[in-house]
């Protein structure tokens, strides 16, 4: 082989794919990447569709009058709607399930958020006698069905006369939503490295202050996202409640006896679906407001090093 013939190459084979507005080459494979990210898009929001379809149904049924809601065609857009529904639920019952309802949620979340918070960091940070037991007790609390509850929860707060009381309701609450709050807290206790806390303490800074300037904020999304749990579980919760309340009433018994009214002739479904609007609005504006820390939170990740 001579050398004119040596410097000879072979010439290279066009790239496969699809020609650009530009005249670039898009590779095959990055075309199927596209695409595959496309159809989970599409399923995305198919499936977002398919979970907000039922919320949707249910404003939009609040809004038609009872003949439209009793029709064979189902009407899915309310033109012609009102508000007649809502304000015939809108009742001085309401008002009273609503501020038993905010009282005994509010003081359930705090008392909790507390409890949950400081034992966290004890199992988490601290080694001591029994940490083991108590960490396997907290999961066993969990095993327990809250209807095998009732006789005992009902006889205790009758004999400490607490019966249809927003105290006596709300110590039920943090004893049932704490021990999952604690074991949620204590994943994102020991996702912060105590180094950091040592070397707060090393420039100069007490334990305290190294824990309220350095910890204490990194652990705000756990916080948030333990304080929704806490809140969906106490506005939500029913069967503790008709067991407990007697007398006073939380709004999901509300609902249910408002339910229970129509149920000696056809049942109104647009005031129904209206009662249901009306105790899903704290929710949605609960999530308003802590929707920006927790998606920041959960978004920026961990300590960086």
């Amino acid at each position: 082989m001579t050398a004119a013939t040596s410097n000879i190459r072979p010439a290279t084979r066009p790239r496969k794919g699809a020609i650009s507005a530009d005249g670039t080459v898009i590779p095959v494979r990055r075309r199927g990447l596209r695409v595959g990210k496309g159809l989970l898009s599409a399923l995305a929001i198919v499936l977002a569709v398919i979970w907000v379809f039922p919320v949707y149904w249910m404003i939009n049924s609040s809004l038609l009058p009872t003949s439209a809601l009793e029709s064979a065609t189902p009407t899915f857009v309310p033109f012609g709607g009102s508000f007649l529904n809502f304000t015939q639920v809108l009742t001085p019952s309401f008002f009273s399930a609503l501020g038993i309802s905010v009282s005994v949620t509010l003081l359930s979340v705090a008392v909790c958020l507390v409890f949950a918070f400081l034992a966290s960091i004890a199992i988490s940070r601290f080694r001591f006698r029994g940490r083991v037991s108590f960490i396997v007790a907290i999961l066993i609390i969990q095993m327990l069905p809250a209807e095998g509850l009732f006789i005992a929860q009902y006889k205790m707060m009758s004999s400490l006369g607490l019966l249809s009381n927003v105290l006596g309701l709300s110590i039920l609450y943090v004893a049932s939503v704490v021990p999952f709050t604690i074991w949620m807290l204590r994943g994102f206790v020991v996702g912060v490295p105590a180094e950091l806390e040592e070397a707060a303490m090393i420039d100069g800074l007490s334990r305290t202050q190294a824990f309220t300037r350095i910890t204490l904020p990194l652990l705000a999304p756990g916080l948030v996202a333990s304080g929704v749990f806490a809140f969906l579980q106490c506005w939500n919760e029913f069967t503790v409640a008709l067991v407990i309340m007697e007398n006073n009433r939380t709004l999901p018994l509300w609902l249910r006896g408002f339910v229970q009214q129509s149920a000696s002739h056809a049942i109104n479904w647009g005031q129904v679906m209206a009662a249901s609007t009306i105790v899903a609005i704290p929710v949605i504006i609960f999530f308003v407001i802590v929707q920006g820390r927790m998606t920041s939170g959960l978004v920026s990740g961990a300590v960086k090093g």
